[in-house]
Order: C-alpha cells, then structure tokens, then sequence
C-alpha cells in the first residue's frame, strides 16, 4: 500500500501530464488551423508553449519511469518497458500518416534508450545530458539541418526511406534523440528527488523558473551583441526547431517548473477535503489517461476540424475555442469513462499487447 507522501506525489504527477497534454493539443490545433505561419495578432503567445509543452510531456515521462524504478525489480521493469517501447513505435509510426508532428514513435525509442540509463548514478545523467545537448550542436554545424524538410508545408520528404527516417529520428525531425532525449534523463535524474518534500517543490519551480528567465535574456542578449554574425543566429534561439541549447535550457526549466508546481498544488489541494480534492480528482483521472487523449486530439480533434472545414486560415481566437472545447470534452470523457475502468482504453490495449 503507498503511503500518504507516496499517493500525493503521484496525484500532483498526474496533474503534470494533464497540463502537459493540454499545452500540446493547443500547439496541435494551432499548427493544423493556422498552418506553419501563424502571426495573426496576439497569436503569438502561443510560441511560449511551443516545444516547452512536449518538452515538459517527455521529461515526466521520465520521471514516471524513475518513480516505478524505485519499487525495484529491474529486470521485470526493462522488460515491460521495451515491450511497451516496441507498441509506443507502430502506434506512432500508424499516427504519423495522420499527423507528421506525431511525437509516440519518438517517444518510444526515449523510453527504449531511457531504461537503460537506470541505474547509472547522478553524475552520468549530467553527462549524458551535456553530451546530449552538444552533440545536436556539432551535428547540427557538420551537417544541413534542412535536408528532408519542406518548411512551407512542414512536410518530411524521404521520412518511409532508411536514410530519411534515420536522420528524422536521430538529428533533423519534430523532436529527435539528439537532443530530445535529454528531456527523458532528465525526468529519470528529476525523479530521484524526493518529490514529495514542500521544500523540493519550491526548488523546483525557482529553478525552472530562472532557468527559462535565464535561456530568453541569453537569447535575446548574444543576438544583439553578435548581430554582426547572422550565421550564428539559429544556434542562440529558444524555439524548438532546431533545439540548440538555449531551447533545451527553456524547456527544461519549463518542465522543472510545472513538475514542481502541479506537486506543490495536488498536495494542497489532497490534504484539503470536499471540493478541493474532488476538483483534483477532476484533472487526475485524465492525466492517467493521455495516451488516449493524445491519439484521440488527433482522430477526433482533428477530424471533426477537417469535416467542417477548419483546417488552415483560422484566427488564433477559434484555435483557442477549438482548444478549449476539446480539453472539457476529454475531461468529461475521462471521468466518465473512470468509473467504470481504471486505465483509459489505449492504455489498457497497451497493457494487454505489451504486458
């Protein structure tokens, strides 16, 4: 039986992944209802999400793996997660011909290679995370980072050959190992912590704070002082595509933040009875739900967006109230579906193919 600590950590941890889908669904709904050029008005606010939502997502899907890897059994764990892993790449592979911006089958190799890092000690997760970081760097200066792109549709060219998926999965794609996985070792080092600690929390969400307060003044700052340098403009950026180091540095202090603050907030909120647990509740039950949701935004989301002819040349006012529309629907759906199941139904498909 978990103790109290234990429980609330893990409600604050499903809060997390909620917050984490719902900033992906309305970078999604954005991408597909205004397409890749998207400056209308205050629309620009939405940049703030972009690449810090999945970031976030990737990082507490790490540290999810960490927290199960404290009960022990590794073996049996490793096992599981490869089995999963191997589900996570043809579910996402089969989604990527609905929507190229699919992040599962990504997401699959993260936890392939990620479990593997266990049981290495905190200092080599800094260093894989550096090495991670630096390597895109390299790569990035070596090689043409465009190859394979066709930014005017956002469309992969060569993705179905060997070569193009390759380079799509490892350097050039919407989010690839190098440095992607970063985020996962962080979630596995993030998960160590003891997360259910008020003082962890608060360190959590100043440092990721300063860390994001940190990565935009550098931006800002070396473009203005190295304006004279246009060709190293895209290496001082904090957008996710290409995620040079400064966007890494964002996202993560992005994921710090919101790890810490949805753990501070779901303990407030579980030790209080009536309303405010009940309210918590609300949000948990679809966070224990987000592969659904994931695969659901798009089928769903998406397709009811296409039948009635919302794809592309819409305000960033509708992507919004496409957004939010869709989030109260899969909250509704979630609790409603919660009781009379535990898992959502693309989890529990999980569990029976991959164990």
């Amino acid at each position: 039986m978990r103790d109290r600590s234990e429980s609330v950590r893990l409600e604050g941890l499903d809060l997390a992944r909620f917050l984490a889908f719902a900033g992906m669904l309305l970078v999604n709904f954005r991408l597909a209802m205004m397409g890749p050029v998207a400056d209308q008005g205050w629309s620009h606010w939405f940049d703030l999400l972009e690449g810090r939502a999945s970031a976030t997502f990737v990082t507490l899907a790490g540290v999810g793996l960490s927290v199960a890897a404290a009960r022990g059994a590794f073996d049996t764990l490793r096992r599981a997660t490869w089995r999963r892993a191997a589900f996570l790449l043809v579910l996402g592979l089969l989604n990527y011909s609905v929507f190229v911006a699919d992040i599962l089958h990504y997401y699959a190799c993260y936890f392939a290679l990620g479990v593997c890092c266990l049981g290495w000690r905190n200092r080599s997760l800094h260093i894989l995370i550096g090495l991670l970081v630096a390597g895109f760097v390299v790569l990035v200066c070596l090689l043409d980072y465009g190859k394979g792109w066709d930014w005017t549709t956002l469309g992969y060219a060569d993705f179905w050959s060997f070569p193009g998926f390759a380079r799509n999965l490892l350097f050039n794609g919407w989010h690839p190992l190098l440095p992607w996985l970063a985020f996962f070792v962080l979630g596995i080092r993030l998960g160590r912590l003891q997360l259910g600690d008020a003082a962890t929390q608060r360190r959590l969400m100043i440092c990721g704070a300063l860390a994001m307060l940190l990565a935009h003044g550098l931006s800002v700052g070396l473009r203005t002082l190295l304006a004279a340098h246009p060709g190293l403009y895209g290496l001082l950026g904090t957008a996710p595509i290409p995620p040079v180091p400064l966007y890494m540095l964002a996202g993560g202090g992005a994921a710090c933040l919101v790890l810490g603050a949805c753990l501070w907030l779901g303990q407030q909120l579980a030790r209080r009875p009536g309303m405010s647990r009940h309210c918590l509740a609300v949000f948990t039950r679809a966070g224990r739900q987000t592969l659904t949701l994931y695969i659901a935004h798009i089928l769903l989301g998406m397709g009811a967006l296409e039948a009635l002819g919302m794809l592309g040349s819409q305000s960033p006012q509708l992507v919004l109230l496409a957004s939010l529309l869709f989030c109260t629907g899969a909250v509704l759906y979630a609790n409603l579906w919660s009781r009379w199941f535990e898992r959502g139904p693309m989890e529990m498909l999980m569990r029976k193919v991959a164990g």
